[in-house]
């Protein structure tokens, strides 16, 4: 790798911090070198760039931010290049960061959305870090509300984030000027407009309406963020942001864009902080937790769902307690643990058995119902090689499932074609999963055609079975 030529000043913040960490000039080296794979780059330090760092020289790249990542997993708080007396280049970490204040988590979901709305198709690209998740997920866990989220009223004066400038409006965003005052009229707007959004995701997949939730994040609700508002409206506000940037979330993770899902998720946790709503961060940790069992990362799946259930302890009513379990279980599934995958669907049951008809829910807890109990038990199960118990759960889920969460349904067709194909049962596997790949065909969804192609690897051994020949047959007028 090749350096800018060197500062004459001695870099003292970057010494302090290694010697702080603990690290050699090779362990450092080998760290940041390792780091480098997880996002495919193949960097090669050693202990003589760390020596060329100390004396001065500056890193190129994303390396700077690379080594903030190092020594923020090793020290366990967030640290920026600049305090380790480097140059900010292209910050791949930027968006992980669970903001001190809620100026700052502003300023930070601000930024991703208007990078994310113009043509910067290389966030898209982005890599999923399992290690992005422990730093955010502990601080949810230790934090409290902020004590005051009003803005634009009389107050503690405070001072801008540090080394954050102010973020420039560009016109044509949105009639609301950034001082006008926000109205329980317009957070019904937003919940509403979530609504709208969460509705076409399910029937029509991520892909099909993100792009327009991402502009409306970026030209309506930044401006309110920024706008005039007290206390109790302010709360209700970074609710409804919070629920809007899961949803940004969570359309991403569903068109294969993990890294950017990832982020997005992590600054919904940090809107429902400053929201002072424990039980919808819990349902982003869900979120996070299920991205993580997608792509197999089961481990970090169970923490994740074990930190939700902590910290939601206290408010979360029987079905979220059940759906946190239930997300548990999954992250036992991916790594093969019978029994702890068994106790956690067992507690998941009897939670949503002591939930009544008549029990307030939020919104987003109301999908988790029977039909979606009997859908997690039927992934379970598939994951655990168990298929007789996968296919009753999946045949009870379809039976109860609405037809309006078609992608849901998609999902548990397929766990029910693999089922049939682990009993033997070829004609039957074929059939349901030729009818997941024709409505896949409809969707815009990576995770509908991963949940086909995963299907079609499982009939591999089969290739030359009269029922595999005719399933390739009518999948391939899809095409």
């Amino acid at each position: 790798m090749t350096e800018r030529p060197a500062q004459r000043t001695p870099n003292r913040q970057l010494a302090a911090l290694i010697a702080e960490a603990g690290f050699s000039n090779a362990g450092l080296a080998r760290r940041v070198d390792q780091l480098g794979l997880e996002h495919g780059l193949d960097l090669r330090y050693d202990k003589t760039s760390v020596t060329r760092w100390l004396r001065g020289q500056q890193p190129r790249g994303t390396t700077p931010a690379l080594i903030a990542e190092v020594f923020t997993r090793r020290l366990g708080r967030r640290l920026s290049a600049q305090d380790l007396g480097l140059d900010a280049c292209a910050p791949v970490y930027a968006g992980l960061e669970f903001a001190a204040t809620p100026e700052e988590a502003v300023d930070i979901v601000g930024g991703l959305w208007r990078k994310d709305s113009g043509s910067h198709a290389e966030l898209r690209k982005i890599a999923f870090t399992p290690a992005g998740l422990v730093v955010p997920s502990r601080d949810w866990l230790i934090g409290r509300a902020d004590d005051r989220v009003a803005h634009g009223e009389p107050g503690p004066v405070r001072l801008p984030a540090q080394g954050r400038p102010a973020v420039p409006r560009q016109r044509g965003h949105s009639e609301r000027g950034p001082g006008q005052r926000v109205t329980g009229g317009d957070i019904a707007a937003l919940r509403s407009v979530g609504e709208l959004f969460r509705t076409l995701d399910h029937a029509y997949g991520g892909g099909h309406a993100r792009q327009a939730l991402v502009r409306y994040l970026e030209h309506e609700v930044e401006p309110m963020l920024r706008g005039t508002y007290g206390e109790q409206t302010g709360r209700r506000l970074f609710g409804a942001a919070a629920d809007l940037t899961r949803l940004a979330g969570w359309t991403s993770y569903d068109i294969g864009a993990h890294g950017l899902a990832q982020r997005y998720f992590v600054q919904a946790l940090r809107l429902a902080q400053a929201a002072g709503d424990r039980v919808y961060g819990a349902y982003v940790l869900v979120s996070m937790s299920r991205q993580a069992v997608y792509l197999g990362h089961g481990r970090e799946a169970v923490q994740l769902a074990r930190v939700a259930q902590q910290g939601a302890v206290a408010g979360a009513p029987p079905a979220v307690q059940a759906l946190l379990h239930a997300v548990e279980a999954r992250g036992h599934g991916v790594l093969g643990e019978v029994r702890a995958c068994t106790a956690s669907l067992v507690r998941a049951e009897r939670a949503l058995e002591a939930s009544r008809p008549g029990d307030e829910l939020p919104p987003w807890a109301r999908f988790f119902d029977e039909a979606q109990l009997a859908d997690e038990f039927g992934h379970c199960h598939r994951d655990l090689q168990q298929y007789r118990a996968a296919v009753q759960h999946a045949e009870r889920s379809l039976q109860l499932r609405p037809v309006a969460f078609a992608r849901s349904r998609l999902f548990c067709r397929v766990v029910l074609a693999s089922a049939r194909l682990g009993l033997g049962e070829l004609d039957q596997a074929c059939q349901l999963g030729a009818e997941a790949a024709a409505q896949a065909s409809e969707m815009r969804s990576t995770r509908a055609v991963e949940y086909v192609r995963d299907f079609e690897r499982r009939l591999e051994p089969y290739r030359d079975a009269a029922p595999v020949r005719g399933y390739r047959d009518r999948v391939g007028v899809l095409q």
